[in-house]
């Protein structure tokens, strides 16, 4: 596998779909570094790989999404580090109820599940640029099937007035979906190829506030209904690793198969408008 290992860095990869998939790629041989926001729970992560795949040597590195210092701080470093990523898995998301607010004063959905996502691959996009002839990277960003009844909201972008759990949540995933074929569009075809998909109604701690504990009652009737965190990351292993994927580019993915997301995902003034917002609010543009 040497040969054709890959760096993949997976956000989110403490627990749910990010730890299961970040297995599945150190099972492979491939160099995997988990970014995850809590420092502990990603110890126990890292641990749990190494010892359920031996000879695996995952990296772990601690960010959180929901502080723009923070991503600059950590790109900075890696950047440092690394002058290479293959694959970046935009896999981090939160949902829950009420509205909650990042460092920074975004909507705590909007900030986490998208904005500090388009800061985190700008910033890492020279490492993943194809260099002298080399591979060219790959970005998935992971969406969801309830970006279908997300709204922008332009005039109340934080949804100070607006707020619902499923407001906020769609629409955050609809972001991921303008944002990717923005940032397809913008790379001319020159690469990093950029893919996106929805994973099914997956059965993770999303929804669950770990402070008060606030939703495992639900998740646990629902459980048997849902994939298993492992069934949800294989459509993000495929586009990260197979070879029949090579070279497709802004393109949306359910179980294995490239979908038409909604309409709404595809126009391209509200995609070069959020863009535009992103880098003001990011300070990407400065």
């Amino acid at each position: 596998m040497e040969n054709s290992s890959k760096i993949i860095l997976v956000t989110g990869a403490s627990s749910g779909m990010g730890l299961a998939l970040s297995k599945r790629l150190a099972m492979d041989g491939h160099r995997v570094i988990m970014l995850c926001r809590n420092n502990q729970r990603g110890k126990t992560a890292l641990q749990t790989i190494r010892a359920e795949v031996p000879g695996s040597n995952p990296e772990l590195a601690i960010c959180d999404l929901a502080s723009l210092d923070d991503i600059r701080r950590f790109c900075g470093d890696f950047l440092t580090r690394h002058s290479r990523l293959d694959v970046l898995v935009n896999n981090a998301g939160v949902i829950l109820p009420g509205r909650h607010e990042t460092l920074d004063g975004f909507e705590l959905q909007f900030g986490v599940n998208y904005l500090g996502h388009f800061l985190l691959t700008n910033l890492l996009l020279p490492a993943l640029k194809p260099k002298g002839g080399g591979p060219v990277g790959r970005i998935i960003i992971v969406s969801s099937g309830a970006h279908s009844i997300g709204r922008m909201y332009w005039d109340d972008l934080q949804l100070e007035e607006h707020f619902t759990v499923i407001r906020a949540y769609s629409r955050s995933k609809l972001a991921n979906l303008l944002f990717g074929y923005e940032l397809d569009r913008r790379l001319e075809g020159k690469g990093p190829w950029v893919t996106m998909l929805h994973p099914g109604a997956v059965a993770t701690n999303m929804g669950i506030n770990r402070e008060t504990g606030f939703g495992k009652g639900i998740t646990r009737l629902l459980k048997p209904f849902f994939k298993t965190p492992c069934q949800g990351a294989d459509t993000a292993y495929y586009l990260a690793t197979s070879p029949e994927v090579e070279g497709i580019s802004g393109r949306y993915f359910v179980n294995r198969r490239e979908k038409r997301p909604a309409k709404r995902a595809l126009d391209p003034k509200d995609a070069a408008h959020l863009w535009r917002l992103s880098e003001e609010l990011t300070g990407l543009a400065t």
